[in-house]
């Protein structure tokens, strides 16, 4: 093959040569490849209603009425059997309202849409139970006299879990000195939670503070060791608030009810 090269005009050649090259390049690009597109997603007052159910339902203690929100955030990606080529790909990349992420970041379970969608509530249960203790064990309440039910339709995963512990706390104690937790503002935030009160890192924080200011929200609550996540594209208008436990937020918030300084990122 060479031989008969060498006997070719040098533009022939080149063409010659070229052609697999360009060949291997058209497969890759229409290729698919294991990357999902994830943009803003909803948020949620936990203090409120969902489908006309209070999210936080609270028996055996005296509960207040609140003012301002609380709302939990999330991405939307797309689903993990879905795929994408890399022209479909390059078109997100520099959206800066989307993220393209590798499938087992979003999606760490493997599995079908059916067992990842079920393994997502399974977390979201495990979330909900173990906000309650975090927020009964702060203020030192006894699970058992105090009954709290979560309730919030359509969504799963554990990142959700800080800001239903403060949602409890606001509604069993507010700030501690009868006001509201909240300050009558709307707060957002993620991270997840432990029963001990311990607040770990989530996916999406630049997105989810995307999804935070167009609903409303002026404060960020977000885990301390995705503070640079957070800040890549922080939205105009919104204050990043790092916490590693729930103490943390809890004091951080009341901070800012007094006027006093606040952890910032």
């Amino acid at each position: 093959m060479l031989s008969r090269l060498t006997r070719l005009p040098r533009p022939a050649a080149l063409a010659v040569c070229a052609a697999p090259v360009i060949g291997l390049f058209a497969v890759a690009a229409l290729a698919p490849l294991p990357f999902v597109v994830a943009v803003p997603g909803l948020t949620a007052d936990v203090l409120g209603s969902d489908q006309g159910k209070p999210v936080i339902t609270i028996s055996g203690a005296p509960v207040r009425d609140t003012t301002g929100q609380l709302r939990m955030t999330t991405i939307r990606a797309t689903g993990p059997s879905s795929t994408m080529t890399l022209p479909e790909l390059v078109g997100h990349w520099f959206k800066t309202d989307q993220a393209v992420l590798p499938r087992e970041v979003v999606y760490s379970t493997g599995g079908s849409d059916k067992e990842i969608e079920q393994h997502n509530l399974e977390e979201m249960a495990r979330s909900q139970s173990a906000a309650a203790d975090a927020a009964l064990g702060f203020l030192r309440k006894d699970p058992k006299d105090v009954k709290v039910e979560l309730n919030l339709a359509d969504v799963g995963g554990p990142s959700a879990g800080l800001l239903f512990s403060l949602g409890i706390v606001d509604k069993l104690d507010g700030d501690g000195s009868g006001g509201d937790l909240t300050g009558g503002r709307t707060i957002a935030g993620t991270g997840t939670i432990t029963a001990d009160g311990k607040v770990g890192a989530v996916g999406g924080v630049a997105l989810k503070t995307q999804a935070a200011r167009r609903d409303g929200a002026g404060v960020f609550l977000v885990p301390r060791d995705e503070c640079a996540d957070a800040q890549s594209q922080l939205p105009e208008g919104l204050r990043l608030v790092p916490v590693t436990s729930l103490t943390d937020a809890v004091n951080a918030l009341r901070a800012l009810n007094r006027g006093e300084p606040a952890p910032s990122c």
